[in-house]
Protein backbone atom coordinates (compact mmCIF):
# COMPACT_ATOMS: atom_id res chain seq x y z
CA UNK A 1 0.00 0.00 0.00
CA UNK A 2 1.05 3.41 -0.74
CA UNK A 3 2.58 6.13 1.93
CA UNK A 4 -0.11 8.18 0.95
CA UNK A 5 -3.18 6.21 0.56
CA UNK A 6 -2.28 4.95 4.44
CA UNK A 7 -2.17 8.33 5.56
CA UNK A 8 -5.49 8.96 4.13
CA UNK A 9 -6.75 6.04 6.28
CA UNK A 10 -5.24 6.01 9.08
CA UNK A 11 -6.18 10.26 9.07
CA UNK A 12 -9.62 9.79 9.99
CA UNK A 13 -8.80 7.86 13.38
CA UNK A 14 -6.98 10.98 14.23
CA UNK A 15 -9.39 13.34 13.26
CA UNK A 16 -11.51 14.29 16.69
CA UNK A 17 -8.23 14.08 18.67
CA UNK A 18 -6.83 16.77 16.02
CA UNK A 19 -9.86 18.90 16.42
CA UNK A 20 -9.55 18.55 20.34
CA UNK A 21 -5.68 19.55 20.01
CA UNK A 22 -6.55 22.39 17.91
CA UNK A 23 -8.86 23.84 20.08
CA UNK A 24 -6.90 23.51 23.13
CA UNK A 25 -3.85 25.34 21.13
CA UNK A 26 -5.99 28.20 20.44
CA UNK A 27 -6.60 28.87 24.20
CA UNK A 28 -3.23 28.47 25.01
CA UNK A 29 -0.74 28.71 22.26
CA UNK A 30 -2.26 29.08 19.13
CA UNK A 31 0.96 29.05 17.19
CA UNK A 32 1.92 25.22 18.57
CA UNK A 33 -0.86 23.11 16.69
CA UNK A 34 -3.07 23.86 13.16
CA UNK A 35 -5.32 21.94 11.22
CA UNK A 36 -4.24 19.53 8.80
CA UNK A 37 -3.54 21.52 5.65
CA UNK A 38 -2.17 20.57 2.17
CA UNK A 39 -0.37 23.71 1.37
CA UNK A 40 2.27 26.09 3.34
CA UNK A 41 1.26 29.27 5.07
CA UNK A 42 4.02 31.57 4.95
CA UNK A 43 2.04 33.92 7.28
CA UNK A 44 -1.96 32.66 9.05
CA UNK A 45 -3.46 34.91 11.61
CA UNK A 46 -3.50 32.94 14.84
CA UNK A 47 -6.32 33.72 16.99
CA UNK A 48 -5.45 35.97 20.26
CA UNK A 49 -7.01 34.20 23.79
CA UNK A 50 -8.37 36.81 25.80
CA UNK A 51 -6.16 35.70 28.67
CA UNK A 52 -2.58 34.39 29.05
CA UNK A 53 -3.17 31.80 31.66
CA UNK A 54 -3.14 29.14 29.44
CA UNK A 55 0.09 29.66 27.81
CA UNK A 56 1.87 30.53 31.09
CA UNK A 57 0.64 27.25 32.75
CA UNK A 58 1.98 25.25 29.77
CA UNK A 59 5.17 26.78 29.47
CA UNK A 60 5.72 26.32 33.03
CA UNK A 61 4.52 22.66 33.26
CA UNK A 62 6.88 22.10 30.26
CA UNK A 63 9.83 23.22 32.11
CA UNK A 64 9.72 21.37 35.18
CA UNK A 65 8.98 18.01 33.03
CA UNK A 66 11.89 19.07 30.83
CA UNK A 67 14.05 19.39 34.56
CA UNK A 68 12.93 16.09 35.48
CA UNK A 69 12.76 13.74 32.36
CA UNK A 70 16.85 15.47 31.62
CA UNK A 71 18.36 17.21 34.49
CA UNK A 72 20.61 19.13 33.79
CA UNK A 73 23.30 18.24 36.25
CA UNK A 74 22.97 14.93 37.11
CA UNK A 75 22.08 11.41 35.05
CA UNK A 76 18.37 10.36 34.59
CA UNK A 77 20.22 6.61 34.71
CA UNK A 78 22.54 5.03 35.67
CA UNK A 79 24.38 1.84 34.60
CA UNK A 80 25.02 -1.27 36.52
CA UNK A 81 25.51 -5.02 36.46
CA UNK A 82 22.81 -7.67 37.11
CA UNK A 83 22.67 -8.82 40.58
CA UNK A 84 22.34 -12.15 39.08
CA UNK A 85 25.35 -12.14 37.29
CA UNK A 86 27.34 -11.40 40.00
CA UNK A 87 29.64 -14.19 41.42
CA UNK A 88 29.12 -16.14 38.70
CA UNK A 89 30.44 -14.54 35.46
CA UNK A 90 31.59 -11.06 36.78
CA UNK A 91 33.81 -11.71 40.55
CA UNK A 92 32.25 -9.41 43.20
CA UNK A 93 35.13 -7.63 44.33
CA UNK A 94 35.27 -5.95 41.08
CA UNK A 95 32.00 -4.64 41.44
CA UNK A 96 33.66 -0.72 42.27
CA UNK A 97 35.86 -0.46 39.52
CA UNK A 98 33.25 -1.16 37.18
CA UNK A 99 30.88 1.46 38.91
CA UNK A 100 33.49 3.47 38.44
CA UNK A 101 33.73 2.59 34.46
CA UNK A 102 30.24 3.16 34.12
CA UNK A 103 30.25 6.54 35.87
CA UNK A 104 32.73 7.47 33.19
CA UNK A 105 30.69 5.91 30.59
CA UNK A 106 27.03 7.79 31.91
CA UNK A 107 29.74 11.14 32.38
CA UNK A 108 29.98 10.73 28.48
CA UNK A 109 26.36 10.01 27.41
CA UNK A 110 25.49 13.36 29.51
CA UNK A 111 28.35 15.19 27.68
CA UNK A 112 26.78 14.22 24.23
CA UNK A 113 23.19 14.50 25.43
CA UNK A 114 24.20 18.25 26.71
CA UNK A 115 26.07 19.21 23.48
CA UNK A 116 23.12 18.13 21.13
CA UNK A 117 20.02 20.11 20.57
CA UNK A 118 18.47 17.19 21.99
CA UNK A 119 16.88 19.20 24.95
CA UNK A 120 15.22 21.96 23.09
CA UNK A 121 13.61 19.45 20.69
CA UNK A 122 12.10 17.52 23.71
CA UNK A 123 11.24 20.83 25.19
CA UNK A 124 8.83 21.82 22.55
CA UNK A 125 7.79 18.07 21.81
CA UNK A 126 6.62 18.16 25.83
CA UNK A 127 4.19 21.24 24.97
CA UNK A 128 2.91 19.43 22.44
CA UNK A 129 2.27 16.77 24.90
CA UNK A 130 0.46 19.57 27.56
CA UNK A 131 -1.72 20.68 24.66
CA UNK A 132 -2.09 17.92 22.08
CA UNK A 133 -1.80 15.08 24.29
CA UNK A 134 0.50 13.64 21.07
CA UNK A 135 4.49 13.94 19.88
CA UNK A 136 6.74 11.90 17.17
CA UNK A 137 10.04 12.27 17.87
CA UNK A 138 12.50 11.20 15.21
CA UNK A 139 16.22 10.48 16.51
CA UNK A 140 18.41 10.99 13.01
CA UNK A 141 21.68 11.49 12.40
CA UNK A 142 21.67 15.55 12.89
CA UNK A 143 19.76 15.18 15.99
CA UNK A 144 16.04 14.98 17.37
CA UNK A 145 13.18 16.34 15.36
CA UNK A 146 9.75 17.10 16.52
CA UNK A 147 6.46 16.12 14.53
CA UNK A 148 3.51 17.92 15.64
CA UNK A 149 -0.06 15.55 15.53
CA UNK A 150 -0.96 17.80 12.18
CA UNK A 151 2.19 15.82 10.30
CA UNK A 152 1.98 12.23 11.60
CA UNK A 153 -0.66 9.26 11.75
CA UNK A 154 -0.46 6.21 14.01
CA UNK A 155 -1.43 2.68 14.21
CA UNK A 156 -1.12 0.43 17.74
CA UNK A 157 -2.24 -2.84 18.48
CA UNK A 158 -4.52 -3.66 21.08
CA UNK A 159 -2.05 -3.23 24.11
CA UNK A 160 -0.92 -0.11 22.98
CA UNK A 161 2.26 -1.24 21.09
CA UNK A 162 3.21 0.88 17.76
CA UNK A 163 2.87 -1.08 14.60
CA UNK A 164 2.66 1.68 12.12
CA UNK A 165 3.52 5.54 11.51
CA UNK A 166 2.83 7.32 8.19
CA UNK A 167 3.82 11.22 8.61
CA UNK A 168 3.51 13.80 6.20
CA UNK A 169 5.81 16.73 5.22
CA UNK A 170 5.61 19.98 2.70
CA UNK A 171 9.84 19.94 1.20
CA UNK A 172 10.53 22.04 -1.41
CA UNK A 173 12.24 20.33 -4.13
CA UNK A 174 14.83 22.47 -4.58
CA UNK A 175 16.02 20.95 -1.12
CA UNK A 176 15.95 17.55 -2.33
CA UNK A 177 17.04 17.79 -5.79
CA UNK A 178 15.51 16.95 -8.91
CA UNK A 179 17.55 13.44 -9.17
CA UNK A 180 15.81 12.17 -5.67
CA UNK A 181 12.05 13.17 -7.06
CA UNK A 182 10.53 10.85 -9.52
CA UNK A 183 7.93 12.55 -12.11
CA UNK A 184 4.60 12.69 -11.34
CA UNK A 185 2.23 10.51 -13.27
CA UNK A 186 0.15 12.39 -15.65
CA UNK A 187 -3.47 13.81 -13.93
CA UNK A 188 -2.22 11.65 -10.39
CA UNK A 189 -3.76 13.18 -7.18
CA UNK A 190 -0.41 13.99 -5.95
CA UNK A 191 0.39 16.70 -8.46
CA UNK A 192 1.53 19.69 -6.63
CA UNK A 193 2.11 21.68 -9.38
CA UNK A 194 -0.42 24.38 -7.76
CA UNK A 195 1.49 24.44 -4.86
CA UNK A 196 3.92 27.80 -4.51
CA UNK A 197 7.67 27.41 -4.52
CA UNK A 198 7.26 23.63 -6.16
CA UNK A 199 6.76 22.09 -2.86
CA UNK A 200 6.03 18.57 -2.75
CA UNK A 201 4.32 16.20 -0.43
CA UNK A 202 6.95 13.53 0.95
CA UNK A 203 5.68 10.80 3.17
CA UNK A 204 7.53 8.71 5.18
CA UNK A 205 6.30 5.31 5.98
CA UNK A 206 7.53 3.24 8.75
CA UNK A 207 6.37 -0.13 10.22
CA UNK A 208 7.08 -3.31 12.07
CA UNK A 209 8.39 -5.74 9.79
CA UNK A 210 6.69 -9.28 11.24
CA UNK A 211 8.54 -11.69 10.03
CA UNK A 212 12.36 -9.61 10.87
CA UNK A 213 11.50 -7.96 13.93
CA UNK A 214 13.05 -4.85 12.63
CA UNK A 215 11.59 -1.61 12.03
CA UNK A 216 11.53 -0.56 8.13
CA UNK A 217 10.71 2.89 6.60
CA UNK A 218 11.13 4.85 3.21
CA UNK A 219 9.89 7.99 1.81
CA UNK A 220 7.61 8.59 -0.98
CA UNK A 221 7.19 11.30 -3.53
CA UNK A 222 4.21 11.43 -6.47
CA UNK A 223 3.53 7.90 -4.82
CA UNK A 224 6.98 6.17 -5.23
CA UNK A 225 9.77 5.49 -3.67
CA UNK A 226 12.54 8.25 -3.23
CA UNK A 227 15.84 6.18 -3.55
CA UNK A 228 18.64 6.01 -0.95
CA UNK A 229 15.56 6.57 2.02
CA UNK A 230 15.39 2.65 2.80
CA UNK A 231 16.59 2.76 6.45
CA UNK A 232 16.23 -0.07 9.22
CA UNK A 233 16.77 -0.34 12.93
CA UNK A 234 16.22 -2.83 15.99
CA UNK A 235 12.98 -3.11 17.62
CA UNK A 236 14.56 -2.07 20.99
CA UNK A 237 16.16 0.94 19.25
CA UNK A 238 13.93 2.64 16.86
CA UNK A 239 14.48 6.37 16.29
CA UNK A 240 10.87 7.26 16.06
CA UNK A 241 9.53 7.71 19.57
CA UNK A 242 5.60 8.33 19.37
CA UNK A 243 4.82 9.85 22.86
CA UNK A 244 1.28 10.24 24.41
CA UNK A 245 -0.04 12.19 27.85
CA UNK A 246 -2.32 10.37 28.49
CA UNK A 247 -3.36 7.04 27.53
CA UNK A 248 -7.51 5.05 26.97
CA UNK A 249 -7.70 1.79 26.32
CA UNK A 250 -8.40 1.29 23.05
CA UNK A 251 -7.25 4.57 21.74
CA UNK A 252 -4.01 5.06 18.99
CA UNK A 253 -3.49 8.76 20.31
CA UNK A 254 -3.48 10.12 23.80
CA UNK A 255 -4.84 13.13 25.30
CA UNK A 256 -3.35 16.26 27.08
CA UNK A 257 -3.06 18.13 29.79
CA UNK A 258 -5.01 21.16 28.65
CA UNK A 259 -7.99 18.50 27.59
CA UNK A 260 -8.72 17.91 31.55
CA UNK A 261 -9.18 21.04 31.89
CA UNK A 262 -10.64 22.41 28.92
CA UNK A 263 -14.37 23.24 30.25
CA UNK A 264 -11.94 25.80 33.19
CA UNK A 265 -9.99 27.53 30.82
CA UNK A 266 -13.21 28.19 28.02
CA UNK A 267 -14.90 29.58 30.84
CA UNK A 268 -11.69 31.95 31.98
CA UNK A 269 -11.56 33.02 28.67
CA UNK A 270 -15.26 33.90 28.12
CA UNK A 271 -14.69 35.80 31.81
CA UNK A 272 -11.84 37.44 30.78
CA UNK A 273 -13.03 38.57 27.61
CA UNK A 274 -16.12 40.22 29.41
CA UNK A 275 -14.15 42.04 32.02
CA UNK A 276 -11.92 43.25 29.43
CA UNK A 277 -14.81 44.51 27.60
CA UNK A 278 -16.78 45.44 30.19
CA UNK A 279 -13.65 47.39 31.47
CA UNK A 280 -13.14 49.77 28.49
CA UNK A 281 -16.43 50.93 28.08
CA UNK A 282 -16.80 51.36 31.59
CA UNK A 283 -13.74 53.82 31.41
CA UNK A 284 -15.07 55.43 28.17
CA UNK A 285 -16.03 59.30 29.75
CA UNK A 286 -19.76 60.38 28.11
CA UNK A 287 -20.90 63.87 28.65
CA UNK A 288 -24.56 64.77 28.25
CA UNK A 289 -26.19 67.80 27.74
CA UNK A 290 -29.99 68.46 28.59
CA UNK A 291 -31.99 69.60 25.02
CA UNK A 292 -33.40 72.92 27.08
CA UNK A 293 -29.99 73.71 28.44
CA UNK A 294 -28.65 77.21 27.15
CA UNK A 295 -25.03 75.12 26.71
CA UNK A 296 -24.34 73.85 23.75
CA UNK A 297 -22.56 70.53 23.03
CA UNK A 298 -19.88 71.82 20.62
CA UNK A 299 -18.96 74.48 23.24
CA UNK A 300 -18.74 72.24 25.42
CA UNK A 301 -16.64 69.56 23.72
CA UNK A 302 -14.59 72.37 21.53
CA UNK A 303 -13.48 73.82 25.53
CA UNK A 304 -9.47 73.12 26.87
CA UNK A 305 -8.66 72.26 29.75
CA UNK A 306 -9.26 75.40 32.47
CA UNK A 307 -11.23 76.96 30.11
CA UNK A 308 -14.01 79.55 31.18
CA UNK A 309 -17.55 78.60 29.34
CA UNK A 310 -21.49 79.89 30.27
CA UNK A 311 -23.91 77.48 31.15
CA UNK A 312 -25.25 75.81 33.87
CA UNK A 313 -23.94 72.79 35.81
CA UNK A 314 -27.27 71.14 36.55
CA UNK A 315 -27.31 71.14 32.17
CA UNK A 316 -23.93 68.59 32.00
CA UNK A 317 -23.62 65.27 33.03
CA UNK A 318 -21.75 62.65 32.60
CA UNK A 319 -22.82 58.95 32.35
CA UNK A 320 -21.71 55.96 34.94
CA UNK A 321 -21.84 52.74 34.39
CA UNK A 322 -23.27 50.72 37.30
CA UNK A 323 -21.86 47.55 36.59
CA UNK A 324 -19.21 47.29 39.69
CA UNK A 325 -21.08 44.52 41.51
CA UNK A 326 -21.19 42.36 38.17
CA UNK A 327 -17.39 43.40 37.73
CA UNK A 328 -16.80 42.09 40.94
CA UNK A 329 -18.58 38.67 40.40
CA UNK A 330 -16.69 37.96 37.42
CA UNK A 331 -13.22 38.97 38.86
CA UNK A 332 -13.64 36.49 41.45
CA UNK A 333 -14.85 33.90 39.74
CA UNK A 334 -12.57 34.00 36.99
CA UNK A 335 -9.90 34.56 39.99
CA UNK A 336 -11.08 31.09 41.16
CA UNK A 337 -10.78 29.61 37.77
CA UNK A 338 -7.22 30.85 37.76
CA UNK A 339 -6.11 29.55 40.82
CA UNK A 340 -7.34 26.17 39.79
CA UNK A 341 -6.06 25.81 37.06
CA UNK A 342 -2.12 26.88 38.47
CA UNK A 343 -2.58 24.36 40.77
CA UNK A 344 -3.38 21.68 38.19
CA UNK A 345 -0.60 22.83 36.26
CA UNK A 346 2.01 22.73 38.94
CA UNK A 347 2.53 26.88 39.01
CA UNK A 348 2.02 27.63 42.47
CA UNK A 349 5.15 26.10 44.01
CA UNK A 350 7.87 27.71 42.40
CA UNK A 351 10.87 27.45 44.00
CA UNK A 352 14.03 29.86 43.73
CA UNK A 353 16.98 28.73 43.33
CA UNK A 354 20.43 29.89 41.69
CA UNK A 355 21.92 26.52 40.60
CA UNK A 356 19.91 23.13 40.02
CA UNK A 357 20.38 20.65 42.67
CA UNK A 358 19.76 17.12 43.04
CA UNK A 359 17.20 17.39 45.46
CA UNK A 360 15.61 20.53 43.72
CA UNK A 361 15.16 17.79 40.78
CA UNK A 362 14.02 15.24 43.24
CA UNK A 363 11.29 17.39 44.92
CA UNK A 364 10.35 18.56 41.15
CA UNK A 365 9.79 14.71 40.21
CA UNK A 366 8.22 13.97 43.61
CA UNK A 367 5.64 16.95 42.62
CA UNK A 368 5.00 15.63 39.25
CA UNK A 369 4.22 12.21 39.95
CA UNK A 370 1.77 13.06 42.90
CA UNK A 371 0.17 15.80 40.85
CA UNK A 372 0.02 14.30 37.05
CA UNK A 373 -0.31 10.44 38.33
CA UNK A 374 1.91 8.01 36.95
CA UNK A 375 3.23 10.24 34.09
CA UNK A 376 6.74 9.27 34.18
CA UNK A 377 5.23 5.87 34.40
CA UNK A 378 4.13 6.73 30.64
CA UNK A 379 7.13 8.50 29.53
CA UNK A 380 9.69 5.94 31.22
CA UNK A 381 8.19 3.18 28.81
CA UNK A 382 7.42 5.77 25.35
CA UNK A 383 10.24 7.90 26.06
CA UNK A 384 13.06 7.61 28.07
CA UNK A 385 13.88 3.85 27.48
CA UNK A 386 13.98 4.29 23.90
CA UNK A 387 15.51 7.32 23.61
CA UNK A 388 17.98 5.77 25.89
CA UNK A 389 18.82 2.96 24.02
CA UNK A 390 19.09 4.56 20.96
CA UNK A 391 21.90 6.85 22.31
CA UNK A 392 23.72 4.24 22.76
CA UNK A 393 23.51 2.13 20.27
CA UNK A 394 24.38 5.26 17.90
CA UNK A 395 27.64 5.89 20.46
CA UNK A 396 28.73 2.24 20.08
CA UNK A 397 28.54 2.57 16.11
CA UNK A 398 30.56 5.90 16.48
CA UNK A 399 33.03 4.11 19.23
CA UNK A 400 32.44 6.80 21.86
CA UNK A 401 31.53 3.79 23.86
CA UNK A 402 32.79 0.27 24.11
CA UNK A 403 29.97 -2.15 23.34
CA UNK A 404 28.15 -3.17 26.64
CA UNK A 405 27.10 -6.65 26.96
CA UNK A 406 23.00 -6.69 27.53
CA UNK A 407 23.02 -9.73 29.19
CA UNK A 408 25.14 -8.73 31.80
CA UNK A 409 24.95 -4.90 32.43
CA UNK A 410 21.60 -3.18 31.92
CA UNK A 411 20.72 0.63 31.64
CA UNK A 412 18.11 1.17 34.94
CA UNK A 413 16.33 4.69 34.17
CA UNK A 414 15.81 6.52 37.38
CA UNK A 415 13.45 9.24 36.79
CA UNK A 416 10.69 10.18 38.67
CA UNK A 417 9.78 8.70 42.63
CA UNK A 418 12.94 6.60 42.30
CA UNK A 419 16.63 7.57 42.94
CA UNK A 420 18.43 9.97 41.58
CA UNK A 421 20.83 8.25 39.53
CA UNK A 422 23.97 7.46 41.95
CA UNK A 423 23.01 10.12 43.92
CA UNK A 424 20.61 7.70 45.83
CA UNK A 425 23.48 5.34 46.18
CA UNK A 426 25.70 8.26 47.72
CA UNK A 427 22.93 9.18 50.36
CA UNK A 428 22.59 5.43 51.34
CA UNK A 429 26.21 4.45 51.59
CA UNK A 430 26.34 7.52 53.91
CA UNK A 431 23.53 6.84 55.86
CA UNK A 432 24.51 3.56 56.19
CA UNK A 433 28.10 4.50 57.48
CA UNK A 434 26.44 6.82 59.87
CA UNK A 435 24.29 4.37 61.45
CA UNK A 436 27.63 2.17 62.04
CA UNK A 437 29.44 4.78 63.34
CA UNK A 438 26.29 5.79 65.74
CA UNK A 439 25.58 1.99 67.03
CA UNK A 440 29.19 0.52 67.18
CA UNK A 441 30.89 3.82 67.62
CA UNK A 442 33.64 5.38 65.06
CA UNK A 443 36.41 2.98 65.83
CA UNK A 444 33.80 0.10 64.12
CA UNK A 445 34.35 1.72 60.59
CA UNK A 446 38.22 1.43 60.76
CA UNK A 447 37.82 -2.43 62.20
CA UNK A 448 34.85 -3.69 59.64
CA UNK A 449 34.77 -0.91 56.72
CA UNK A 450 37.44 -1.09 54.00
CA UNK A 451 38.19 2.59 53.74
CA UNK A 452 39.24 2.10 49.74
CA UNK A 453 36.09 0.83 48.64
CA UNK A 454 34.20 3.44 50.79
CA UNK A 455 36.56 5.92 48.56
CA UNK A 456 35.56 3.99 45.08
CA UNK A 457 31.72 3.80 45.65
CA UNK A 458 31.47 7.31 46.95
CA UNK A 459 33.75 8.49 43.51
CA UNK A 460 31.34 6.53 41.40
CA UNK A 461 28.38 7.91 43.36
CA UNK A 462 29.26 11.29 42.79
CA UNK A 463 30.52 10.66 39.15
CA UNK A 464 34.08 12.09 39.79
CA UNK A 465 36.79 10.24 37.56
CA UNK A 466 39.47 8.71 40.28
CA UNK A 467 42.22 8.55 37.59
CA UNK A 468 45.62 9.65 38.99
CA UNK A 469 43.25 11.37 42.26
CA UNK A 470 43.19 8.29 44.59
CA UNK A 471 46.36 6.45 45.21
CA UNK A 472 46.54 2.69 44.32
CA UNK A 473 46.85 0.10 47.04
CA UNK A 474 50.24 -0.72 45.34
CA UNK A 475 51.33 3.25 45.43
CA UNK A 476 50.12 3.00 49.53
CA UNK A 477 52.12 -0.22 50.02
CA UNK A 478 55.17 1.14 48.55
CA UNK A 479 54.50 4.68 50.57
CA UNK A 480 54.05 2.79 54.03
CA UNK A 481 57.42 0.91 53.35
CA UNK A 482 59.48 3.92 52.60
CA UNK A 483 57.73 5.67 55.86
CA UNK A 484 58.87 2.43 57.98
CA UNK A 485 62.38 2.45 56.94
CA UNK A 486 62.89 6.32 57.19
CA UNK A 487 61.49 5.78 60.52
CA UNK A 488 64.28 2.75 61.19
CA UNK A 489 66.99 4.66 60.33
CA UNK A 490 66.09 7.98 62.47
CA UNK A 491 65.98 5.33 65.36
CA UNK A 492 69.03 4.38 64.56
CA UNK A 493 70.52 7.48 64.37
CA UNK A 494 69.12 8.28 67.71
CA UNK A 495 70.69 5.67 69.12
CA UNK A 496 74.17 6.68 67.62
CA UNK A 497 73.75 9.85 69.28
CA UNK A 498 72.88 8.27 72.60
CA UNK A 499 75.58 5.62 72.89
CA UNK A 500 78.15 8.27 71.90
CA UNK A 501 77.22 10.42 75.00
CA UNK A 502 77.61 7.66 77.14
CA UNK A 503 80.45 7.68 79.61
CA UNK A 504 81.21 4.30 78.58
CA UNK A 505 81.18 4.59 74.56
CA UNK A 506 83.82 8.12 75.16
CA UNK A 507 86.69 7.06 73.18
CA UNK A 508 88.79 9.12 75.35
CA UNK A 509 87.40 7.29 78.68
CA UNK A 510 86.86 3.68 76.67
CA UNK A 511 89.12 3.12 73.75
CA UNK A 512 87.52 -0.09 73.28
CA UNK A 513 84.48 1.48 72.72
CA UNK A 514 85.33 3.18 69.08
CA UNK A 515 85.30 0.16 66.63
CA UNK A 516 81.11 -0.16 68.20
CA UNK A 517 80.09 3.31 67.93
CA UNK A 518 81.97 3.43 64.28
CA UNK A 519 79.48 0.44 63.19
CA UNK A 520 76.83 2.20 64.71
CA UNK A 521 77.00 5.34 62.63
CA UNK A 522 77.45 3.04 59.81
CA UNK A 523 74.49 2.00 60.08
CA UNK A 524 72.35 5.33 60.29
CA UNK A 525 74.15 6.66 57.49
CA UNK A 526 73.32 3.52 55.11
CA UNK A 527 70.21 4.42 52.46
CA UNK A 528 67.33 2.26 52.75
CA UNK A 529 66.99 -0.17 50.27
Amino acid sequence: MKARERYNQLSTARHQFLDTAVECSELTLPYLISDDTTTKQNFKRLPTPWQSVGSKAVVTLAAKLMLALLPPQTTFFKLQVRDDKLGEEIPPEIRSELDLSFSKMERIIMDYIAASSDRVVVHQALKHLIVGGNALLFMGKEGLKNFPLNRFVVNRDGNGNVLEIVTKELISSKVLGKEYIPEPKPNSPTDNSNQGDNDVEVYTYVKLDEKTGRWVWHQECHDMIIKDTRSTAPKNATPWLVLRFNTVDGEDYGRGRVEEFLGDLKSLNALSQALIEGSSAAAKVVFTVSPSATTKPQTLAQAGNGAIIQGRPEDIGVIQVGKTADFATAANMAATIEKRFGEAFLQLNIRQSERTTAEEVRLTQLELEQQLGGLFSLLTVEFLVPYLDRTLLVLQRNGQLPRIPKNIVRPQIVAGVNALGRGQDRESLTAFMMTIAQTLGPESLMKFIDASEVIKRLAAAQGIDVLNLVKSPETMEQEMQQQMQQQQAQSLTDQAGQLANAPLMDPTKNPEALPALNEAVAQAQQPPE
